[in-house]
């Protein structure tokens, strides 16, 4: 088997114009090396795989060439490299110190390379400054680092430095297309476009992924096998995505993003991609920035095709939502919804019908919009979904129902007379949803009970953060225990005090198994007197008995069925005497004891004791 090399080793540069991405720094070198204009410390800083240690090693071959060496000398012997990752310590720079007092045996210079320089301690450090600042004329150090707000002042003054940047993607892409020439591999342009995406600025990190992409498609590299390999979400399902948020369809953009999930993208990593390629779209609009488009060729005619049908208004407006989603998606606590939210915003934007306004000023487009035959038969069925169709009558009823809470909720002052006229409209839908079933079936078959409804449609109007809101819920409950069908032959068995403690302490068990301490420490406070069927329950003041109340419901129903009982009830009183009697410091306690007791009163004054 035939040894493989990685591309980043194969086709690392030997000269200084094969160098990518670097003319600049390039030039300023080989102009020193002519004009003998060369510092004897210079500092290479830059991000990752952009040319730092390659540049370094071509400048330390270079000014020791003198035009008569043999062909593929490397002066091995006049290049030292020392990683500074793990050779960081005095001991390390006090040895490099011995070794360039010593001259070079071949060649003019001995040139000391120290890759990540940053990792030296400062100790290190200042034991190399003075042999940085005045070395032997045949030594030349070259330091590279990825962090050069690391190295110390005394250092940085003491050398050249050089600012390596990030490699832009059109030279990546025009490099991994002479690789993928010399392979005899027929890469796509759209395919090699995204790998140097991907690689963001590194051109190591490019070849590394061309590797990996080549070892998964073979001799051909298309754009799918890229985005697949890479799991990259390809630019189409934006262009997708686009298209059906201009068309306002609301429920296939939720589908769609569905299916974006379901491939294992993230949906943080979506809202950032669509953000984005709204920004290309505007940048397509004005032929001055269309020059800002880093995509290939064919890529550029779709995002000007999809520009044109896109108003600039817009554009902007989809930023500003896309933007506001980004900023709230690591702090959302449903990160899901909070894109859905803004895809429906979005699909909004253009929309001319009614609108229904969110807290945040935006506007949505009504579910009733989707109730229509059109939108129903055209656009929900093409996402896949089977919707049924809903009849006429009690769609125009669903819509007055619709406008009838949509109004109530921007009014005002709400009359009391109002609640019983909604009720006789929710009574009134039910009825006629069951007559259009039987007229469908042929069959008497009841669908909705009326308290179901009223209770379903109240609580999602109800907000949970008001007073007014609390008073509503309660009147809710009230409403629901007033409607409910009388039950006819509950029992009603009697039952002794025993039997109650019983039943209470039984109750009081599966409340700490629950975790509910507070109101444990509430039901065990007193013991519960029984006074026929009615259980009498007193606590020394106002926020106990708010807090048993709350359970209220939930403990009468497990005192009736444990009891056979549905005559039972719960009486909660507060007796202010108790309150100001409960004993709470270590002096009332004392004070609870000298009146049972006065003789105690004597022993603390004879032993004088302290309380």
């Amino acid at each position: 088997m035939e040894h493989f090399i990685v591309s980043a080793r194969k086709y690392r540069p030997a000269v200084f114009k094969d160098v990518v991405g670097q003319q600049a720094i390039t030039n300023t070198l080989e102009n020193a090396i002519e004009n003998n204009h060369l510092a004897q410390a210079l500092l290479f800083t830059g991000p990752r795989g952009v040319g730092k240690t390659t540049c370094a090693r071509i400048l330390a071959k270079k000014i020791n060439s003198d035009g008569n060496e043999k062909e593929g000398e490397d002066f091995a012997f006049n290049i030292f490299e020392l990683d500074a990752a793990s050779n960081n310590s005095v001991d390390d720079i006090r040895n490099l110190i011995d070794q360039v007092r010593i001259p070079p045996q071949v060649g003019k210079y001995k040139v000391y390379i120290i890759d990540e320089v940053h990792m030296l301690s400062s100790a290190a450090f200042n034991a190399f400054l003075k042999t940085l600042e005045e070395p032997p004329k045949h030594a030349i150090f070259i330091l590279a680092t990825t962090e050069k707000h690391k190295i110390i002042p005394t250092i940085l003054s003491r050398c050249q430095i050089f600012d390596f940047r990030r490699i832009s993607v059109r030279d990546i892409k025009e490099h991994l297309a002479e690789v993928a020439k010399a392979e005899n591999i027929d890469a796509e342009d759209d395919a090699l476009h995204i790998i140097a995406q991907k690689a963001d600025g590194a051109l190591r990190d490019a070849l590394s992924i061309f590797d990996r992409v080549v070892s998964f498609a073979g001799k051909n590299l298309t754009r799918e096998a890229v985005t697949e390999n890479l799991n990259v979400l390809d630019y189409t399902w934006y262009f997708q995505v686009t298209d059906l948020l201009l068309e306002n369809n609301i429920p296939q953009v939720l589908v769609t993003y569905n299916d974006i999930l379901s491939k294992g993208f993230d949906g943080h990593h979506f809202i950032m991609g669509l953000a984005s390629h709204f920004r290309d779209l505007l940048v397509c609009k004005n032929q001055e920035t269309i020059d800002l488009l880093e995509v290939g060729e064919q890529v550029k005619t779709m995002y000007f095709e999809q520009s044109q049908k896109t108003d600039t208004q817009f554009l902007i407006d989809g930023i500003e939502i896309a933007n506001t989603c980004d900023l709230k998606y690591k702090s959302s606590q449903n990160q899901r919804l909070l894109v859905e939210l803004c895809l429906m915003q979005l699909a909004s934007l253009t929309f001319q019908g009614e609108k229904k306004k969110l807290n945040n000023g935006r506007f949505v487009i009504p579910p009733s919009y989707f109730k229509s035959e059109k939108i129903t038969t055209e656009k929900i069925t093409s996402a896949g979904s089977i919707v049924p169709k809903i009849p006429k009558k009690i769609e125009s009823e669903t819509e007055a129902d619709h406008n009838t809470y949509r109004n109530k909720d921007e009014s005002e002052n709400i009359k009391a007379s109002e609640p019983s006229q909604e009720i006789s409209k929710e009574k009134n839908f039910s009825e006629n949803l069951i007559s259009e079933e039987k007229s469908d079936s042929g069959e008497s078959e009841k669908v909705i009970e009326r308290p179901q409804i009223l209770a379903e449609r109240n609580a999602k109007k109800v907000s949970a953060l008001s007073l007014k809101s609390i008073q509503k819920k309660q009147e809710i409950k009230q409403e629901m225990v007033a409607n409910q069908p009388d039950i006819e032959n509950l029992p009603v068995n009697e039952f002794s005090e025993e039997e109650m403690q019983s039943a209470w302490k039984e109750y009081t068990t599966n409340v700490e198994s629950d975790g509910k301490f507070n109101l444990l420490s509430h039901l065990t406070m007193g013991i519960p007197k029984l006074d026929g069927s009615i259980i009498h329950l007193e606590f020394p003041n106002q926020t106990i008995k708010t807090e048993v109340e709350r359970a209220k419901y939930e403990l009468l129903g497990f005192l009736r069925e444990k009891l056979q009982n549905y005559d039972i009830d719960l009486d909660i009183t507060v007796n202010e005497i108790a309150e100001k009697q409960y004993a709470y410091t270590t002096r009332e306690k004392f004070e609870k004891m000298k009146e049972m007791n006065p003789l105690i009163e004597k022993l603390r004054k004879e032993f004088d004791l302290d309380i």
